[in-house]
């Protein structure tokens, strides 16, 4: 891990040690505990299930795409870059370290890099495009239960969806002008060689030039190929729904009623809009502090601060041990890799 990969994580501790603070300060925890024992087992395995399902199902996205440019890769090995791409982006700011930390594992197992650019720019471009029609559709259709819900927090969810479409935007500018790509690549490399982190070396010059022509080439391939990406987006759909569904399936666990799937779907939906880009690691308070006020015509009493714990420790904190575990696997596996060779 990075000098900067570790600063992030310190952050993330400091963060998430405020937040529970803030949990558990000012709750009747004892009354929390004992709504949270009421979570029927069914909807508890359920609601795990579902947290796994999403995050597995941006590598079998990966898996998909990197096998229509020929590469045999087994969808386990394309699971484990989407668990490594969870860790390292919910430990730093905005989720920035995660496809830089895919790519080089990815490198490391053989695929180019060109490719595997490709490859994850696509998943996050669809993953974002979903997430800002989601966001327009809430907004359009879900107008004033979305004022009503959110309150003083509205304005973080415009920010959320302006911050979303604007990188939406970007990335398939990015994509689809070869120029820009390039220009970026052979600027990055002039601009390290200027603070002199790079040494000047014409042989580096000439295969990052090379790379950035396979990359539009494989840019070229899934323009080509239109169904591969419709694919994409209706799997990355089902993906985005899911973790929208896990809360409502706490909901039900807790055996309330009086609020539609969609309500609760669509609340959670907005949440998410409005944390994703923020600049803290795994949007950590923030998330917590505007679920309780957006939830809390939906979830009573005790219920409110035991549902939060629930879907926030499923939908993030269980799922990041479990990255964390995997990235620590493949870090040691690639230093001993490096070992042998």
């Amino acid at each position: 891990m990075s000098r900067k990969n570790i600063i992030s994580a310190v952050i993330f501790i400091l963060l998430a040690a405020l937040t529970f603070s803030a949990i558990f300060k000012g709750n009747d925890m004892k009354a929390v505990f004992a709504a949270m024992s009421t979570l029927h087992p069914v909807y508890l395995w359920a609601a795990i299930a579902t947290a796994f399902f999403f995050v597995s199902a941006e590598g079998f996205m990966i898996c998909y795409l990197l096998r229509s440019l020929n590469y045999k890769t087994s969808a386990a090995a394309c699971v484990k870059y989407s668990f490594v791409g969870f860790f390292f982006s919910g430990i730093t700011p905005s989720a920035t370290g995660g496809q830089p930390m895919q790519l080089y594992y990815m490198q490391k197992e053989g695929h180019k890099v060109s490719d595997s650019t490709v490859v994850l720019m696509t998943v996050a471009v669809i993953y974002k495009f979903v997430l800002v029609v989601m966001g327009l559709g809430i907004l359009v259709f879900f107008y004033q239960p979305l004022a009503d819900h959110l309150k003083g927090y509205l304005y973080l969810y415009y920010l959320g969806l302006f911050l979303n479409t604007a990188l939406v935007v970007v990335l398939l500018f990015i994509m689809i002008s070869p120029r820009c790509f390039k220009g970026i690549v052979v600027g990055g490399e002039n601009l390290l060689k200027k603070f002199h982190i790079l040494k000047k070396s014409k042989r580096r010059t000439e295969k990052l030039i090379e790379m950035a022509d396979q990359y539009h080439e494989a840019v070229l391939f899934f323009l080509r190929n239109k169904s591969k990406i419709v694919a994409v987006i209706i799997f990355t759909v089902i993906q985005r729904c899911s973790v929208f569904f896990l809360t409502w399936l706490i909901y039900q666990g807790l055996e309330l009623d009086g609020s539609s799937a969609f309500t609760v779907m669509s609340i959670q939906a907005s949440v998410y809009i409005a944390v994703d880009m923020l600049p803290l690691p795994g949007a950590q308070g923030i998330t917590e502090m505007m679920y309780k006020t957006a939830f809390s015509q939906v979830f009573p009493g005790a219920c409110l601060t035991a549902s939060m714990c629930i879907t926030r420790g499923l939908n993030f904190y269980m799922v990041l041990i479990v990255s964390a575990i995997v990235a620590a696997w493949c870090h040691f596996r690639v230093k001993l890799q490096s070992a042998r060779e």
